[in-house]
């Protein structure tokens, strides 16, 4: 156990030491994996995304899984995302290597839970990462008003909050309280009956945090707005279409509507995003990153 918390210790060091990608270098990057299978290029890409890969493992460590088995599963989650990540899509890769990373461990930690397996399906996913703490939000609620739930109505609420069928909250539960590992059990008999399900942190976002936020994203609309104002009609649409969608579309699509070549759309959106820029720039230097 110690040489296994020294070797996640060093790994951990060597994530943080690796190099931060601009958007420019990590396309390239990703341009050469995918057109060329230039391993380098791969490696080094991977190498800078490391960080991401163990602090997302460090969120499940309350499941019980050893570290550095949580690590190299979000390490393959990481590989995954770099072979079959698009760099035309218009998205950065850290943004589509999270889902894959944590699909990766979510399947790891429902695989290694009990010798029964406990569920495949997404919405069984989402119940296993979420009943625990739905059902403990809903106790609280209920104690708050006094209000008196019994199992078979909790089990119902729970349904209808995670959005599955009343069966699988019923298998579900009697999948976390089974003999071989449950976080229903009591801490010690000196803890009043105290649950280990109770010492889990909340993954809610907390008040403050939500309050920045809001208040960060609409600060943003606001200088994003501003900027689109300077574009001209052609290059508002371009940049909508390349950077404000959920499904951004490609160079070739645009040119394809709007009767030019690729490489004329791609002129035109660096010089609308140029002039965002600029307006940018006087407001926060934070932003770079969404015109990268």
């Amino acid at each position: 156990m110690a040489l296994d918390a020294i070797a996640d210790q060093r790994l951990s060091r060597r994530a943080m030491q690796a190099e931060l990608l601009d958007a420019e270098t990590e396309l390239k990057l990703a341009y050469a994996w995918r057109d060329q299978r230039d391993e380098q290029a791969l490696h080094r890409l991977i190498t800078a995304y490391m960080r991401l890969a163990i602090s997302m493992a460090a969120k499940f460590k309350r499941y019980g899984a050893p570290m550095n088995d949580l690590i190299q599963e979000a390490s393959l989650g990481l590989m995954k995302a770099a072979d079959k990540f698009d760099p035309d899509r218009g998205v950065r890769f850290s943004t589509y290597a999270v889902w894959w990373i944590k699909a990766s461990i979510q399947d790891y930690v429902m695989r290694n839970w009990s010798m029964v397996r406990t569920g495949s399906t997404s919405s069984q996913k989402s119940l296993f990462f979420n009943m625990r703490r739905v059902q403990a939000r809903l106790e609280r609620e209920a104690a708050a008003t006094g209000e008196s739930i019994d199992k078979q109505k909790m089990r119902e609420m729970i349904a209808k909050e995670v959005g599955v069928p009343l069966h699988d909250v019923e298998m579900m539960e009697g999948r976390l309280s089974g003999s071989d590992y449950s976080l229903n059990a009591t801490q010690s008999v000196d803890d009043e009956g105290r649950e280990w399900i109770e010492a889990l942190e909340d993954d809610g976002p907390q008040a403050a945090e939500t309050v920045e936020n809001s208040h960060d994203t609409e600060t943003l609309r606001q200088w994003l707005l501003s900027a689109l104002s300077t574009l001209n009609e052609r290059e508002r649409f371009i940049v909508r279409e390349r950077k404000l969608r959920d499904d951004p579309r490609t160079l070739e699509s645009l040119g394809d509507e709007l009767g030019l070549s690729k490489e004329r759309v791609r002129q035109l959106e660096a010089a609308a995003f140029g002039k965002m820029r600029k307006v940018l720039e006087t407001q926060s230097r934070e932003v770079h990153n969404f015109l990268g």
